[in-house]
């Protein structure tokens, strides 16, 4: 089960580290140093770039999670914490997939018609869900490995 397992946190590692690294990285040095204009056609460029990684991603996250639950037996065979990481990256993809299919659109609409102030709010609910995201990415990973140590 070596390789699932390694799929499994290569994606995690893609998709919480990129939340990371641009939550608490990128974002405020693009705050300090950019005007409006030019950080939300960053913002643009960088989830253009980043986002189908996630879409990647979350496949190898699902279909390796799943497998490895299938190999012990089924949902119904596997501890607690399985069930609660399963459900926690549930959410996570909900989120995503609402960020990537409204509110990143709304920004594509908005920054194509150089709207900056509108494209501002959008890029707000975008940051919103996607600290939601990484919040919930931590807590998993942190049932991942205290809920496996017990």
């Amino acid at each position: 089960m070596k390789i699932p397992l390694f799929l499994h946190l290569l994606g995690v590692v893609i998709w919480v580290g990129g939340m990371f690294f641009a939550y608490m990285v990128l974002r405020p040095t693009a705050a300090q140093l950019l005007e409006p204009p030019l950080r939300l056609k960053l913002w643009h460029g960088v989830f253009s770039r980043f986002f189908p990684w996630v879409f990647l991603s979350v496949g190898l996250i699902l279909a390796s999670g799943l497998y490895m639950v299938m190999q012990m037996g089924g949902f119904m065979a596997v501890r607690l914490y399985i069930h609660l990481m399963f459900a926690l990256g549930l959410v996570m993809i909900l989120i995503f997939i609402y960020v990537f299919f409204s509110t990143f659109k709304k920004l594509n609409y908005h920054i194509t018609r150089e709207e900056w102030s509108s494209a501002g709010i959008v890029l707000g609910q975008i940051r919103l869900l996607i600290g939601i995201n990484l919040i919930l990415g931590m807590v998993t990973i942190t049932v991942a490995v205290l809920g496996g140590s017990t």
